[in-house]
C-alpha cells in the first residue's frame, strides 16, 4: 500500500479511536462546537499529522485540508447526532474522512484500483463460500432446526437473532482455521463454546435442547467444514 496512504490512515486511528476518551465524546455531543475538546481532538490530530508527516513542507495541503474537513465532518456529525441512527453516523463519517483521505492520496501520489481482481477465479470462489458460510448456512440451519420446536428458543430474555449470528461469526472462523491449517484449533472453538452452553443446559435439565443444541452445533460446524475443505479444492485445481 501507499506509504502516505498508510500514515495518513495511522493519523486518523490515533487521532479517532487511540487518543480520543469517552470524556471528550460525551461532552462534544452535550456542549457541540463549544467543547474544549472539539479542539482538544483536532489538536491530537494535528500532532499525529505532524509527527507522521515528519514535517514535510510539501504535506501542508494534505495537513490543512485534513485538519479543517476533519472539522466541519464533526461538527455535521454532532448537529445529526440523535437525529439518525448512531451506526449509521458512524460508517458515514468515517467514509467522509477516508474520502477525504483517499483524495488526497490521489493528488499527491495517483494510483489506480484494479477491479478485475475480484472477477478472478479465485475471488469468485471465496465470495462463493462466504455466502454459503453466512446468510445461505443460517437459513440452511433454520429450516433444518425447524423441525424441532425447544420452548427455551422463544423466550424473550436473549438478544435479538443472536443465534444466527453466532453461528455466521463461528463459522467463519472455522473456515479461517481450514485455510490456515489450524484444525486443532477447530476443537478448541468447539469446547469453548461447549464451556458457554454448559451453563443453558445445566440449569434447564432438559434432554430435548442438549439434543437441540448439540445437533445446531455439530450442523453449523460441518457445513462450515465442507465448504472450508470444497475451497480449498477448489481454488487447487
Amino acid at each position: 500500500m501507499n506509504i502516505l496512504a498508510l500514515k495518513l490512515i495511522i493519523a486518523h486511528l490515533i487521532g479517532d479511536f487511540t487518543f480520543q476518551p469517552d470524556k471528550w465524546v460525551k461532552d462534544k455531543k452535550q456542549k457541540k462546537q463549544k467543547s474544549k475538546f472539539l479542539y482538544l481532538h483536532l489538536g491530537v490530530h494535528a500532532l499525529a499529522l505532524l509527527v507522521l508527516l515528519e514535517l514535510e513542507w510539501n504535506y501542508w495541503f494534505i495537513f490543512v485540508t485534513i485538519i479543517l474537513s476533519h472539522f466541519l465532518i464533526d461538527l455535521i456529525k454532532l448537529k445529526l447526532d440523535g437525529k439518525i441512527s448512531p451506526r449509521l453516523l458512524f460508517v458515514t463519517d468515517q467514509l467522509a474522512h477516508f474520502s477525504i483521505i483517499a483524495a488526497l492520496v490521489y493528488g499527491y501520489e495517483p494510483f489506480q484500483i484494479n477491479l478485475s481482481i475480484l472477477y478472478s477465479y479465485e475471488s469468485l470462489i471465496l465470495i462463493l463460500s462466504l455466502l454459503s458460510l453466512t446468510y445461505v448456512s443460517a437459513i440452511v440451519m433454520k429450516m433444518i432446526m425447524s423441525t424441532w420446536e425447544i420452548e427455551e428458543d422463544n423466550l424473550k430474555n436473549s438478544l435479538q437473532s443472536a443465534g444466527k449470528y453466532i453461528g455466521i461469526l463461528e463459522r467463519l472462523f472455522v473456515f479461517g482455521f481450514i485455510l490456515l491449517d489450524q484444525w486443532q484449533a477447530i476443537g478448541l472453538l468447539i469446547a469453548a463454546k461447549s464451556v458457554f452452553r454448559f451453563g443453558d443446559l445445566s440449569r434447564a435439565k432438559d434432554r430435548k435442547l442438549t439434543e437441540y443444541i448439540l445437533i445446531g452445533t455439530l450442523l453449523s460446524f460441518g457445513l462450515a467444514i465442507t465448504i472450508g475443505v470444497a475451497f480449498k479444492y477448489f481454488v487447487s485445481l
